[in-house]
């Protein structure tokens, strides 16, 4: 059985991730928290104290460490013994952090695809560019690298692979919908890191369809779908890391990501983007000093995890997957809904850091086990998602199925 975890980053997403592994810490056992900016770590740490939220009593430490030094990472995780990384920093990190526990033998998770800060949207399937590069590595020194364990990623990977495995005998389609039906009562902001929310969003579409890579524009491709408990919204089709390996796991499907956006986050988008304040290469202003305009732009807008106070409203992402069973036609929305109030209250976080939070410990609490202990690395659809929605049921992100009109919990 693995323990001991180390979670790299100190966002909103680190906070939730921080509190469930407290919370399961019984499975999991010492806890450290690490990122660039100890003071961060130490204020989450606050936040579990102040909470009660150790189920048993036990070590949870902060430190301060640059996740792209793979020799410090590696050092940190050999001094702690640590066995289990959940990293949910920055995803120019991922590499850096991969190597260290490939180096260290400590099983990784991720919750996103690695990006270079230099590139947006590079040649399909993204996966291909840097993770799976060490696939045979990590098969060769035995270590589990599960990759991108968040939300979507992550869950809707699960969700697919159990579409298909109960429902179908081949399967056709798979559409990921991801809506927010929250409100954060900001003028405009991001859920999520702006600079990582936004370099999804400014470049290639890329979707697979009829067993080949296609693209679009954002914003070009839009639809409403009527969903449980949100109702009717508006989705339109972006740019995701999920569609990449699930192109690869299912080349016989169409596989598309779509994503909720109101006509205010359009336009404001848009001018940011024609005006050229989106970009990521550096500008020289008037007086001489080089600024990335992204850049400005992540620091002028509020800190996601700011949001989590006054956010109300509900979530609902999930899978609509259709195939054939016995060669008649079938299609079946697995999903979940997540509560922005309810997170806040529980984690002290927004919605949208509860849901990609709450996966990766699931999954770590999966590897500590030994179920998910692939000792090689995986996209979730390649690994069973039964006991993983069995936990995620019991620590906060329930997952139900609407299939010939009735809408019930997964295993019922």
């Amino acid at each position: 059985m693995k323990r001991n975890v180390l979670i790299i980053g100190a966002g909103g997403v680190a906070q939730v991730v921080a509190h469930k592994c407290a919370q399961n810490n019984d499975v999991l056992g010492d806890l450290h928290i690490a990122s660039r900016t100890k003071s961060k770590c130490d204020a989450i740490l606050e936040t579990v104290r102040d909470k009660g939220a150790m189920k048993v009593e036990g070590v949870f430490e902060a430190h301060a460490l640059d996740a792209m030094d793979v020799a410090a990472t590696a050092a940190l995780i050999r001094e702690k013994d640590v066995q289990i990384v959940i990293n949910v920093g920055t995803a120019f990190v991922n590499m850096s952090v991969l190597d260290a526990c490939i180096e260290t033998g400590a099983a990784y998770i991720d919750t996103a695809i690695h990006e270079d800060p230099a590139k947006i949207c590079e040649t399909p399937p993204w996966y291909a560019n840097y993770e799976w590069k060490k696939r045979d590595l990590c098969a060769e020194k035995g270590v589990t690298a599960i990759l991108g364990a968040g939300f979507d990623p992550g869950v809707v990977n699960a969700f697919a692979r159990y579409a298909i495995d109960t429902y179908m005998d081949e399967v056709n389609s798979i559409d990921i919908v991801d809506i927010n039906a929250g409100s954060h009562g900001k003028y405009f902001a991001t859920n999520f890191d702006p600079e990582i929310n936004f370099r999804e969003f400014t470049g290639v579409v890329y979707y697979w369809e009829d067993q080949q890579w296609k693209e679009t524009t954002m914003f070009a491709s839009g639809r409403d779908w009527d969903l449980p408990v949100v109702g009717t919204q508006r989705a339109y089709q972006s740019g995701h890391d999920e569609v990449h390996s699930l192109a690869a796991n299912y080349p016989q499907a169409d596989v598309r990501f779509w994503m909720g956006f109101g006509e205010h986050y359009i336009n404001v988008f848009t001018v940011l983007k024609n005006i050229g304040l989106l970009s990521e290469q550096p500008v020289t202003t008037a007086e001489g000093q080089e600024v990335i305009p992204l850049k400005v732009v992540k620091a002028c807008l509020p800190d996601p995890s700011s949001l989590a106070p006054d956010y109300t409203g509900k979530t609902c992402i999930g899978d609509l997957v259709k195939g054939t069973k016995d060669g008649q036609d079938v299609e079946v929305f697995v999903y979940n809904v997540a509560d922005h109030k309810e997170a806040y209250e529980e984690v002290g976080s927004q919605g949208i850091s509860y849901t990609a939070g709450v996966p990766p410990v699931a999954a770590a609490m999966l590897v500590a086990k030994g179920d998910w202990d692939a000792k090689t690395m995986r996209n979730v659809e390649e690994l069973d998602p039964k006991p993983f929605f069995t936990i995620l049921d019991a620590i906060g992100l329930p997952t139900r199925v609407e299939f010939n009109g009735e809408d019930k919990a997964w295993n019922a």
